[in-house]
């Protein structure tokens, strides 16, 4: 009924400026209602097929909802959260466990590598212009909704409940180039392009400058997508420049849904440009991808709009079924949602417990050199107590008792001028990365003989960070927080139990399996 009564008014007469803001507002939030309402009706219908195929009473019967999981992690995350303020706020990424309201893909490349006309084939619809030379400079969030409708940036980040607020930290620049779109669809997840990519001809840092943080923006949204495309081209293969950066920088730890795309390849006349175009994106992949077997690339196109008929020649029908691969991968996004959100609940738990005990670790051999230099100090101000009490007691003259007390003065100032002189040395020596590894080594014995690579690989990705962390906490002064056993014993915990239990909750929730009925 309000669905119905908004519309009707969308068509009325134009409001007035001062409420057309308000209306678009109101649009967006009922359009996220209805996206959200028919991404979770796909697994509640699996559910109902068994409830009846079973015959079971579905007053009764409880199953699985993706929110109730997502509920979970969330709770989860708080416990998190504390603890990683607690330590400086960088072991963890303060907002990763705030996801969208809806699944989403993203999609990165450079420009004209197919990114929008990829988005126009899967919606079936013409909504991003596509061309040769760069036609968009904005991050552009693509929804399904009931009714056709765009909002600006400050629309999309501004609005809490939509899951992009924490954009705001990269600046305004970035808030005025984004922009939001809904389009009547059958699909219940977003698709978000992004800027296309350039390649800077001998390394020009300024002519990358877009006034924001572009590495940084596209880490944020693939940490929380489900699916993320990236797509070269045949003219584009990989070359070096920001492509290269973002997939070293940006796409790092992304592997388990990054889809890398050759495109466009019905576009190669001969074998020998396609082996060329190939190879090139294979040697440059092997650059910033550290290991011996690259992943899968989908070499695929698009069907030619300009085109009477939109198949590919028989010769090239491989290409298609390699875009029916892609297109089938992206389709499953809302159903990788609960995994990847675990998934990164899982990666999040163990990295602050990693951080922690090396941050522990580093507190306690400050704090014991800390304890010796006050011990030292307090053994010499009780000595130069003794002597005085015993000057005094044997009557000795009053000069000598105020030299005793001026060599005691000196010599107390003098040894907390070097025990203060010693405790920055070992603060600046504690936080050497060298210092760090053998804290690392000593915390995580076991791990490094067993070669644990999940392991090395975390401590290579949080290690500056925590560099960075414990030398800003010293240069503040005071005692430093550390991490309690309890609490290391909760973190463990959500590895060891919570988060195998959520992977069952998922699984069960997949298949349409009825909760336990201890928990109905």
């Amino acid at each position: 009924m309000v669905c119905l009564s908004l519309l009707r008014i969308s068509k009325g007469p134009l409001p007035a400026p001062e409420r057309l803001q308000r209306t678009l507002s109101m649009r967006i939030r009922l359009s996220w209602s209805f996206s959200k309402h028919h991404w979770s009706s796909s697994s509640s219908q699996v559910s109902a097929i068994r409830r009846l195929s079973s015959g079971a009473a579905q007053s009764t019967t409880a199953f699985y909802t993706p929110e109730e999981i997502l509920d979970e992690c969330s709770g989860l995350y708080d416990s998190l959260t504390s603890i990683n303020e607690r330590l400086g706020g960088v072991a963890i990424p303060k907002s990763s466990h705030i996801h969208t309201s809806m699944p989403f893909c993203l999609l990165v490349g450079n420009h004209s590598s197919g990114k929008s006309s990829f988005i126009n084939y899967v919606l079936q619809r013409n909504i991003q212009k596509a061309g040769v030379a760069p036609t968009d400079d904005t991050f552009t969030v693509i929804a399904p909704g009931p009714e056709d409708a765009d909002a600006d940036g400050p629309t999309l980040i501004g609005d809490p409940d939509l899951g992009f607020a924490s954009l705001r930290q990269f600046g305004p620049t970035l808030i005025h180039h984004t922009q939001l779109k809904y389009r009547t669809s059958r699909l219940n997840f977003m698709l978000v392009d992004s800027p296309g990519m350039i390649d800077s001809p001998g390394g020009n840092k300024d002519f990358l400058d877009r006034g924001y943080d572009f590495q940084g923006v596209i880490r944020w949204f693939a940490q929380r997508a489900d699916i993320v495309c990236i797509f070269f081209d045949p003219d584009k293969p990989g070359t070096t420049g920001e492509t290269m950066s973002v997939l070293l920088n940006s796409l790092s730890g992304m592997d388990h849904k990054l889809l890398i795309v050759l495109n466009k390849a019905d576009q190669f006349e001969k074998i020998h440009d396609f082996a060329r175009a190939y190879g090139s994106l294979c040697w440059n992949l092997s650059k910033v991808i550290p290991r011996k077997d690259l992943p899968p690339i989908f070499t695929m196109s698009l069907p030619d709009a300009g085109s009477k008929t939109s198949s590919l020649s028989p010769s090239l029908s491989d290409l298609e079924h390699t875009r029916d691969d892609v297109v089938n991968q992206v389709l499953q996004a809302p159903k990788r949602r609960i995994d990847n959100v675990i998934t990164n609940l899982y990666d999040s738990t163990s990295t602050l417990i990693l951080y922690s005990k090396i941050w522990n670790d580093i507190v306690a051999r400050y704090n014991k050199e800390w304890r010796r230099c006050v011990f030292q100090e307090g053994g010499l101000v009780a000595g130069a107590g003794l002597t005085l009490a015993a000057a005094n007691h044997l009557g000795l003259d009053a000069t000598i008792q105020g030299a005793i007390l001026g060599t005691s003065v000196l010599g107390i100032g003098g040894l907390v001028w070097y025990h203060r002189t010693y405790l920055q040395r070992i603060q600046e020596d504690l936080t050497t990365l060298g210092s760090l590894s053998t804290s690392f080594q000593r915390t995580h014995a076991l791990q490094v003989q067993d070669a644990d690579e999940y392991i090395a690989s975390l401590w290579q990705r949080v290690r500056d960070a925590l560099q960075s962390s414990l030398t800003s906490s010293f240069e503040v002064g005071g005692s430093l927080p550390t991490v309690s056993a309890a609490e290391l014993r909760s973190l463990e915990d959500i590895l060891d139990k919570e988060i195998p239990r959520l992977r069952r909750m998922a699984n069960a929730t997949k298949v349409g399996i009825a909760k336990p009925p201890s928990e109905s």
